[in-house]
């Protein structure tokens, strides 16, 4: 973990070594920082997935909420107008798409119209308005179901989700929308469809990336399932094996991620200091 630490201090920018004080110490993160992290937000609420873009994206949304929640901000009006944003965009049967003005730039995990991309984004967006109503309830009328203001939102996510799962425990979907989905319906008590998800994951994990491993942990962690979970015991394994001799762990998307997929490891790897919000 000290070697870590070193990692990123050494080669993150101001917001990562803004994200790893807080982690380590719940350290107050200051407001300028907080404003850089939040740029670029459309007026509706989403973030786009291409900078300046006017139409926001629900995986760029998420992929933004996830670095606001390790800076302690999702109970900013920023992080609150994109989960609103979220909610809003939520289809009847429960699942996400993404704008099909989107479709000449997705990537394969977020390409509108497809099955398994909308499965992926179905449990993102479900497992980030969870997380808001974990830390505050107090964005829409009071509601002491899990997802606060988004309950019903994040209730419907769970069921369109476990809907599709298979027997074996398997889902019809990206590697990442199975720990997504499992800590989804983890919160949501369907503990049962959850733990099916896990035993799969745990038979992967010996071929999983570092940066997989980092953010499956890091994701099921942050719904408090148990550290003494096998799934998180063999991840942390997974990850002290694949360490590097300088403290980080390497990105799939190349060494200019390599600090994020390191600041995964770090919040995988010890309990929060203070919930976010």
């Amino acid at each position: 973990m000290d070697a870590a630490i070193g990692f990123v201090v050494a080669h993150g920018d101001a917001v990562d070594r803004a994200r790893l004080s807080r982690l380590r110490t719940g350290a107050p993160v200051p407001a300028g920082l907080l404003d850089a992290a939040e740029a670029g937000q459309t007026p509706d609420g989403g973030w786009p997935a291409i900078l300046d873009d006017a139409v926001g994206s629900v995986d760029a949304t998420c992929f933004r909420l996830a670095e606001l929640d390790d800076l302690g901000a999702l109970g900013r009006p920023a992080a609150r107008h994109a989960l609103d944003w979220l909610a809003a965009r939520q289809l009847p049967d429960g699942g996400w798409d993404e704008d099909p003005s989107l479709a000449g730039l997705a990537p394969e995990w977020a390409r509108p119209g497809d099955p398994e991309a909308r499965f992926y984004l179905t449990a993102n967006a479900g497992f980030w308005l969870t997380v808001a109503g974990l830390d505050a309830r107090a964005a829409g009328p009071l509601d002491h179901r899990v997802g606060g203001a988004y309950a019903g939102v994040v209730q419907a996510a769970a069921q369109s989700v476990a809907a599709q799962l298979g027997g074996d425990g398997g889902w019809p979907s990206f590697l990442p929308a199975g720990w997504l989905s499992a800590a989804l319906l983890h919160r949501q008590e369907m503990y049962h469809e959850s733990a099916r998800i896990q035993a799969v994951l745990a038979e992967r994990i010996p071929q999983m990336s570092p940066a997989d491993v980092a953010w499956l942990a890091a994701t099921l962690r942050r719904v408090e399932v148990g550290e003494e979970q096998w799934l998180l015991v063999s991840a942390r394994r997974r990850l002290a094996e694949t360490q590097r001799s300088d403290g980080g762990w390497d990105s799939d998307d190349g060494h200019q991620f390599d600090v994020h997929t390191t600041l995964r490891a770090i919040r995988a790897c010890r309990a929060a200091v203070t919930s976010a919000g």
